[in-house]
């Protein structure tokens, strides 16, 4: 069997398989509510065989949501829609996995799929329409353009608040019924901010040195894991270099997955970049070495990015680089992947569903027999 199909057990979940579907924010949420998009999007890929099945950003307050139509676990009127999704999910054979954050200075954004805020006064109450100012941990604005407004700085006791609201968005998941959390400190959203010394400029003890900078990261980590079932494993998605010089790089983020893993973070995500001006060129697999980079501390890591073939994905695992493969724009455009998989790597196994695998079984039987003649 090869690597990438077969299963593997992280605390107590057994994961079918190794490949996951990355969280793709889908900004179609109103008051940060999940609906039939978000059910529907997000079954086709348990239904296709994925082991894991991760739910977009979702913001752990109001002010955290990337857009006003992301999701939000914020409130107990959140948990149903996401449970059932979660429910749906593990039926299939998949773990159900949530990515909790906050934005911070590139949050009130417009709906990427729209491009601008151009939504008529009729339309804004029907989509949930909602602006308001970012905060950060600097006044600094992600770059220079209507679309990204200057950030209000959080006051000492406003980040010092930050972990607790991260830990009962966790209690939320865990009672929606979610295996895997995951923790967005990556793409230059408010975790990253502050880790970055591009986008953090603070004097008091969130600043400065790269151990204050990564002070509000270690303490959600273990405001989370105090709330989060010992028995359910706990992911964290970083940008492992900014791309920019000055900026967050491989070393930092070594010395990150030591003090991570230490506190109980189970899988580092490994990708990159996120601030405007980066230096980072996406090509095939380009960010498997950062996983590779990070796997040398003794983590556990999952490499994404631009992974497009199951010969690929396999390559990853083999060559040691990473414990897990995700995929995002390649799991869109293909949500069976794994079970094409299994016949480009010629494994056994098989992820169809009952309820349509055997007709696929009778179509390839009566091809293969059209062959022979």
């Amino acid at each position: 069997m090869s690597q990438l199909l077969s299963s593997t057990q992280i605390r107590d979940l057994t994961l079918r398989n190794r490949l996951v579907v990355s969280p793709m924010c889908q900004y179609s949420a109103v008051h940060g509510v999940a609906n039939d998009w978000h059910f529907a999007h997000l079954s086709r890929f348990a239904l296709g065989g994925f082991g894991t099945v991760m739910v977009e950003a979702t913001g752990v307050a109001p002010d955290g949501r990337i857009t006003y139509g992301c999701l939000g676990l914020w409130d107990d009127a959140q948990i149903a829609p996401l449970a059932q999704i979660a429910r749906f999910l593990k039926s299939q054979g998949a773990a159900a996995a949530i990515q909790i954050g906050h934005a911070g200075r590139k949050a009130s954004t417009p709906l990427w799929w729209r491009g601008a805020f151009n939504e008529t006064e009729a339309e804004k109450p029907l989509v949930g329409f909602e602006s308001w100012q970012p905060v950060g941990p600097s006044p600094i604005a992600h770059m220079d353009h209507p679309d990204f407004q200057t950030p209000r700085e959080l006051t000492l006791a406003e980040v010092q608040a930050l972990p607790s609201k991260f830990a009962e968005a966790l209690s939320r998941a865990d009672r929606a019924g979610f295996d895997i959390v995951e923790i967005h400190g990556a793409h230059g959203y408010l975790i990253s901010q502050f880790l970055s010394p591009v986008s953090n400029h603070r004097t008091d003890a969130y600043g400065g040195s790269r151990l204050n900078r990564m002070r509000l990261l270690l303490e959600i980590i273990e405001a989370s894991r105090a709330v989060w079932p010992a028995g359910k494993p706990l992911f964290l998605r970083i940008s492992v270099q900014d791309g920019l010089h000055g900026g967050w790089n491989v070393e930092d983020s070594q010395a990150l997955a030591v003090e991570a893993t230490a506190r109980g973070v189970d899988v580092i995500d490994c990708s990159s970049g996120g601030f405007a001006g980066a230096t980072i060129r996406p090509a095939p697999g380009y960010q498997v070495p950062l996983a590779k980079a990070l796997k040398q501390t003794g983590a556990r890591t999952m490499a994404v990015g631009l992974i497009t073939t199951a010969e690929q994905a396999e390559a990853v695992l083999t060559s040691g680089a990473a414990d897990l493969v995700a995929l995002g724009r390649t799991a869109l455009d293909q949500p069976n992947f794994p079970v094409h998989a299994a016949r480009a790597l010629g494994d056994s196994a098989d992820f169809w569903p009952k309820q349509s695998g055997f007709a696929v079984r009778l179509r390839d039987a009566a091809l293969a027999k059209a062959a022979l003649g």
